[in-house]
């Protein structure tokens, strides 16, 4: 079953939605096929081996991309092309939508973003292009929190605002195996991948300002599972409604634990699902990740 929503479900089961605004965001956003209707439209970003191309959640899963790591397998990404956004846009505008929010991973670690903008230059509706300065679920949570300002009629406007206000809200901290992965893909800086490697250290990471930079170190993976929970109960005691997911990549027990003993520390409820495959050929297996949100006190 894939994990998330084909862009091709924009075009309804045969007839057209009442619905003016529509929200699409892209595959690293973590979003179910459960996700409840109407919800986001989702894009999918690619991984790519040597012999072939999935897309991301339809064709391969997160789990395929960690088998393919232990073997060894040289595995890249790619974004979506203007195009692909382009098709999606004409679907949601063929079903009845007046304005789409697009709202997508960090323009910092992505062109996504960029693919987004330009197809949205030729879109037969108005399309608002939102970088939402995260990924993984703090991407999810303001996708979703828009979705349900669209499904209750606000403006494109308004929408878009309320997806940025969600993803500038989450936080998310990950701790590494290895910072092998995140630099050879040039999404961390040589200095800070050498230091862990010199060092011995394991490094715990977090998204500022839509890049990836370090946060702190610890020595040892339990002590990294301790400080994790250390900041994200900070997060979630700050938070006027937390919304909070535990992420792995290859470590399902590892993060089963993880999420138990957040629920215990601060009785929040936790979500808890796999790192996207996109995300996680630039992670490498083992990777653990808490992510926290606050939905506020927000009123359509």
């Amino acid at each position: 079953m894939p994990l998330f929503r084909r862009p091709s479900s924009a075009r309804g089961r045969g007839t057209r939605s009442n619905q003016a605004v529509r929200v699409v965001t892209d595959s690293t956003s973590c979003l179910p096929v459960d996700t409840p209707e109407p919800g986001p439209h989702v894009v999918p970003l690619r991984v790519v081996t040597e012999r072939e191309s999935y897309d991301e959640g339809v064709d391969v899963t997160a789990a395929d991309v960690v088998r393919m790591l232990d073997a060894g397998t040289r595995v890249t990404t790619s974004q979506p092309s203007p195009e692909r956004f382009a098709e999606t846009y004409r679907a949601l505008a063929d079903d009845g939508a007046r304005a789409i929010v697009s709202l997508h991973l960090s323009g910092e670690l992505s062109g996504t973003v960029g693919a987004a903008s330009a197809a949205a230059v030729r879109s037969p509706l108005a399309v608002r292009v939102v970088d939402s300065r995260t990924v993984g679920p703090g991407l999810g949570f303001a996708a979703r929190a828009a979705a349900e300002c669209a499904a209750a009629g606000c403006d494109a406007a308004h929408v878009a605002a309320r997806a940025r206000a969600v993803a500038d809200s989450s936080t998310s901290v990950f701790v590494v195996d290895t910072l092998e992965h995140l630099r050879r893909g040039g999404r961390l800086s040589g200095p800070v991948a050498a230091l862990g490697t010199v060092l011995g250290v394991r490094p715990i990471l977090t998204t500022r300002a839509g890049r990836i930079e370090l946060a702190q170190r610890v020595r040892t993976r339990a002590a990294g599972m301790e400080r994790l929970l250390d900041l994200a109960g900070e997060s979630i005691a700050a938070a006027t409604r937390p919304v909070v997911a535990v992420q792995h990549f290859g470590a399902p027990d590892r993060a089963g634990t993880l999420a138990g003993r957040l629920r215990t520390r601060t009785r929040a409820e936790v979500e808890i699902s796999d790192i996207s495959a996109v995300v996680g050929v630039h992670v490498g297996p083992g990777t653990l990740a808490v992510v926290v949100a606050d939905l506020g006190d927000h009123e359509h």
